[in-house]
């Protein structure tokens, strides 16, 4: 049993079921009082209903008979006749209307009553038939006035009967349905009342849980991300305690990756950059990729010196913050890989916009790293990687601009491929600015010179 209420999870559900329970009974057992009602409703309306309104119009038919029958005797008119048939074809059609099921012992001896009279009353047809108005008063007067008069007064009994058991009926039906709302309010009740006492030891477990884990919280916002959180017990609290920790641990990680970022231009490095771009992948959110990179650097920094290469790329960091915080927004980060390659990771649409914008920022700036002379020269002479000496131009910026969209299965690696060709294209290329378009799967590229 103590392992039955060991989380609060199985605190819910056990809480949660027996609500359940107790409201499938409640509403099995009003809908099985509905079509009980549903049922005796029918009956009442396609049985009751009916015979009571069949007898109404047999009386009403009688009564019409008995009208036209004596003016038909006196007047002896043929149109009375006519009239006459029609009364009694209708008065057919209600007998055998009530000879349908369900037939009552006193449904039963009624429609023999008024067969008794049809019969009587053929013999009269037939004799009004052939005109023969003697015989005809004859039978009017022995047979067809007294049994008329007798099944009128035993329709009306019937009638009366009939809707005595229409009242009751009905009585049944709302006393049946006021049982059947107690009934049902008293299952729903019976059930919330069971699962009262662990809804509260729920609800007071968790208030102090929270109270517990609101103030780990604030102690890990104020840096102690030492602090492990006091619970008790092995439910989903208490595993978040243990989170709680494993977070601590985590944001200690991420103080020493921030301590860890490059000390020249506080961005973040590699690991924080491939975290983004997994993230973002893993989250199926469409980016832009730049790849920054600075040409003719290394030549720089051996001619003006390593304090002057770490002014430049410190200046560069600054720009692309500059940048970035003007023309880009928020989600978007700014990273430095090491040395003079960096890293921007931006929305689709402002990938190549942010691009010119560097490029343009960096035209500006480029000239101030120079003397005079080689300003004004646009060049200056120097060793190449391999101690060939030649003639270098001025430093420029290099963007490649890779488009996750552009693949069917982004990956960190495919997109680290496609910067690497970008780049060495870029290298090779001359002149001014301009955007070329690679028949490159991963995206387009950017570069200002």
């Amino acid at each position: 049993m103590r392992n039955l209420f060991s989380t609060v999870t199985k605190k819910v559900i056990i809480g949660y079921l027996v609500i359940v329970i107790f409201s499938l009974l409640s509403v099995g057992y009003a809908l099985s009082m509905l079509h009980q009602q549903t049922r005796d409703t029918e009956n009442l309306v396609n049985v009751e209903f009916r015979t009571f309104e069949l007898v109404r119009d047999l009386q009403q038919n009688l009564l019409a008979q008995e009208n036209i029958e004596k003016q038909l005797l006196i007047l002896r008119d043929p149109a009375l006749s006519e009239l006459r048939l029609n009364r009694n074809n209708e008065f057919t059609r209600y007998a055998l209307a009530l000879n349908r099921p369900p037939l009552t012992t006193e449904l039963k001896n009624l429609i023999k009553f008024v067969e008794s009279y049809r019969q009587a009353d053929n013999q009269l047809t037939e004799a009004l038939f052939w005109e023969n108005w003697t015989q005809a008063q004859q039978l009017s007067n022995e047979m067809t006035v007294p049994l008329r008069v007798q099944l009128l007064n035993y329709l009306a009994e019937f009638r009366q009967q009939q809707q005595q058991e229409i009242n009751t009926g009905l009585a049944q039906l709302s006393q049946h349905t006021g049982e059947a709302f107690q009934m049902t309010v008293l299952l729903s009740l019976l059930g919330i009342c069971l699962s009262a006492p662990v809804s509260i030891a729920v609800i007071l477990s968790i208030h102090r849980s929270v109270k517990e884990l609101k103030k780990a919280t604030q102690r890990i916002s104020a840096g102690r991300f030492d602090h492990s959180p006091d619970f008790s017990g092995s439910d989903e609290f208490a595993q978040l305690a243990s989170d709680f920790e494993q977070m601590g641990q985590k944001l200690s990680e991420l103080e020493q990756l921030r301590l860890d970022a490059n000390p020249l231009t506080l961005l973040p490095g590699n690991l924080a950059i491939d975290r983004e771009i997994e993230m973002r992948i893993g989250n199926r959110e469409p980016f832009s990729h730049l790849y920054i990179d600075l040409d003719n650097f290394k030549v720089y920094s051996d001619r003006y010196g390593y304090n002057a290469g770490s002014d430049v790329l410190a200046k560069v960091g600054e720009l692309l913050k500059q940048v970035i915080g003007e023309y880009g927004s928020s989600q978007d980060l700014v990273g430095h890989i090491g040395g003079d390659d960096y890293v921007v990771l931006s929305s689709l649409d402002s990938g190549e916009l942010l691009a010119q914008k560097i490029i343009a920022a960096f035209t500006e700036l480029v000239p101030s790293f120079y003397t005079t002379e080689d300003r004004i020269a646009g060049s200056f002479a120097g060793e190449d990687r391999y101690g060939v000496k030649r003639t270098f131009p001025l430093m420029t910026i290099s963007i490649a601009v890779i488009s996750s969209d552009r693949y069917d299965y982004p990956s960190r690696l495919a997109i680290s491929q496609d910067c690497a060709r970008v780049k060495e294209y870029l290298k090779i290329q001359e002149g001014v600015y301009s955007n070329p378009k690679m028949s490159l799967k991963g995206g387009s590229e950017s570069t200002g010179k």
